[in-house]
């Protein structure tokens, strides 16, 4: 997933979208690029390869000071990893810069148009097509970049998150999102804009969440939303619940080894607060009945790699507490077998980031076939949550390395607590039964920070292990003795 920062306010524009850029490394990416806005011209760098290179750039040819600034971390789809086809992309009068993530599924037929009328394209990419349908469409609105963003948005076919400056407007950034995350960040005389909140966590944990197909303007004291007709909207405000150390790595080599360390933390957090003061278990956001979930006699877990498997292991918690068949669906391919989903269907989305596409995808086909649908989700705010009836959040903080450690956990914990909450409510389980397990689930924290604290046996045996090279030999079984092998 590709990153993306943007920021107006009153310090260093350059200096807070290259930090921003630094902390979503971790999405992996392919080149990198900003542009601020000077007076009345853009000053854009970009390069392919790690931010370092960016960096060097910017050490040999330095923007100029700026207060405002786009910067964006790319991971090549239309178009090599280049500098040429690296964000962001600046329209053919040089008025406007685009960065974006996603994949404008029109843009062969958008770029045919714009190369018959005569405009020059000079990259690969899909994205430098809104660079120059912006620019056309400025001069129609009168130069309100937000009007030019929902007429532009308004063409296009996909999935998007753009972010826009133009050249004569040092107080403005535009972006619009359709089924691609983007967050507001809300800061004292500074607003952000960002594809995940570790860009900004550093100068406010203050954020505004955005639904689909809607524009956002930020200046530094105001933030308008809008959907892509122009209509007024209302947006959803949020405090990030962790700060910028515990996106860094806290003293340990690896962010793996620190999240594994974090999973006691997790664990306790993700269970923090379930029971209410009548000793009931109650989720983060129930809008579905008591007696809609009495009805339910099928549920369906869908989710793709790490998050799948969590749900492999709940499955047979969920069906032993609650008597309901639980299916375990891999997103992608959920859509194309013609699944069996109605109204008394219970559609589970597992997703750490919450914007995760085939499961985002999957979620919409239940909801289109009358299903209920809860989230199992880490991240507030993000699609996944907003489009369920019900969510539960884990709590796990920020998760940066690739292999899966705390989010898996506590993706467990989560589905158990859903099982449980089914129980309580269709009546499957004496109260004494629930808190019985809620006892022992309370206890794994303890139990977990016991394990890591004695894990040194097993990491000796591991340096040991990687040493040993296999024999070559065949076993007989009824003499337990080892007899070697004919292949060498």
């Amino acid at each position: 997933m590709c990153g993306i920062v943007g920021y107006v306010g009153e310090k260093q524009a350059l200096e807070v979208v290259v930090e921003g850029l630094r902390r979503l490394e971790y999405r992996g990416y392919d080149s990198a690029g900003v542009a601020v806005v000077t007076g009345d011209r853009l000053d854009v760098r970009k390069k392919a390869g790690k931010l370092a290179n960016l960096e060097s750039l910017l050490g040999e040819d330095p923007l100029e000071a700026a207060t405002i600034g786009i910067g964006h971390t790319r991971w090549a789809t239309h178009g090599g990893p280049t500098d040429v086809n690296a964000h962001p992309h600046v329209s053919e009068d040089g008025t406007v810069a685009v960065i974006h993530n996603g994949i404008i599924e029109n843009f062969a037929e958008l770029r045919d148009e714009l190369t018959s009328a005569g405009v020059v394209l000079t990259s690969e990419t899909d994205t430098e097509v809104v660079a120059h349908l912006l620019a056309a469409e400025l001069p129609r609105c009168d130069g309100d970049l937000a009007e030019a963003m929902r007429r532009t948005c308004r063409q296009l076919e996909g999935a998007f998150t753009l972010v826009a400056v133009v050249a004569d407007d040092v107080d403005v950034v535009v972006a619009a999102r359709r089924n691609s995350p983007l967050v507001v960040g809300l800061g004292q005389g500074e607003n952000f804009l960002a594809s995940d909140v570790a860009a900004f966590v550093s100068h406010t944990r203050e954020a505004l969440e955005l639904g689909q197909d809607q524009v956002v303007q930020i200046s530094r004291d105001t933030v308008v939303i809008t959907d892509f007709d122009g209509n007024p909207v209302e947006a959803k405000p949020f405090t990030v619940t962790w700060d910028a150390a515990a996106a860094e790595k806290g003293g340990y080599d690896l962010f793996m080894l620190k999240e594994i360390a974090e999973q006691p933390k997790a664990v306790a957090d993700s269970l923090r607060g379930r029971v209410a003061r009548d000793g009931r278990l109650h989720l983060d956001e129930m809008r579905l009945t008591d007696a809609e979930l009495r009805e339910i006699d099928k549920i369906v877990v869908v989710a793709c790699g790490t998050a799948y498997h969590a749900g492999l292991v709940a499955k047979y918690a969920i069906e032993h507490w609650t008597r309901i068949p639980v299916d375990v669906e891999l997103a992608s391919e959920f859509r194309y077998r013609d699944p069996i989903v109605d109204d008394r269907t219970l559609t589970i989305a597992i997703s750490q980031s919450g914007e995760t596409m085939d499961t985002l995808m999957a979620l919409r086909y239940a909801r289109e076939q009358g299903s209920k649908a809860l989230a199992i989700c880490n991240t507030v705010g993000s699609t996944i949550p907003r489009e369920c009836d019900a969510v539960l959040y884990t709590y796990a903080g920020p998760e940066i390395a690739v292999a899966s450690t705390k989010a898996f956990l506590t993706q467990i914990v989560a589905a158990y607590l859903v099982g449980l909450y089914l129980a309580q409510v269709r009546g499957n389980m004496f109260g004494d039964e629930i808190r019985s397990v809620l006892t022992d689930l309370s206890d794994m924290p303890q139990a977990v920070d016991l394990t890591l604290d004695t894990s040194e046996g097993v990491q000796a045996l591991a340096r040991e292990l990687v040493r040993t090279r296999p024999r070559c030999c065949s076993w007989d079984a009824m003499s337990a003795t080892p007899w070697p092998s004919r292949a060498h």
